[in-house]
């Protein structure tokens, strides 16, 4: 007995079920990409605006002097107008030479319970000490 041909159109059940698949995955993969692209963006503009803070606050130190900083004592502060919370340490360290500090200036923030921080260290030079000997007034 001879068989009709068939003339099969479109596709079967198993190659459906292929595509799906593989058009499941593609969604997956690119679904975690995005998040993790986003996740990297919001970090990124976290240390951005830690190093902008430490930008400020150097210029403050700069503006008013390192000597009346050292006077003050007030080495730590909280940016209370950024979220996450970002707080920042100054530590000072004189170098031995007239009027020369180091400075240290951390920022440190906490997003989603995991702690993150930025450090710079510059140099700063006070009014000097250093008198000459034939400028003394008598």
């Amino acid at each position: 007995m001879i068989r009709p041909k068939r003339n099969s159109k479109g596709f079967n059940l198993v190659e459906t079920l292929v595509a799906g698949a593989i058009l499941s995955g593609t969604v997956l993969t690119v679904g975690a990409i995005s998040t993790r692209a986003l996740t990297g963006t919001k970090l990124n503009r976290q240390y951005e605006t830690a190093a902008s803070l430490i930008d400020k606050q150097l210029s403050l130190i700069d503006y008013m002097g390192i000597d009346q900083f050292v006077e003050l004592g007030q080495t730590e502060g909280v940016f209370e107008d950024f979220e996450p919370g970002y707080q920042w340490q100054a530590t000072t360290e004189y170098q031995g030479v007239d009027s020369l500090y180091l400075v240290t200036l951390t920022v440190t923030w906490v997003d989603r319970n995991r702690p993150y921080s930025l450090s710079a260290q510059t140099m700063f030079d006070g009014e000097s000490t250093y008198v000459e000997a034939g400028t003394a007034q008598e």
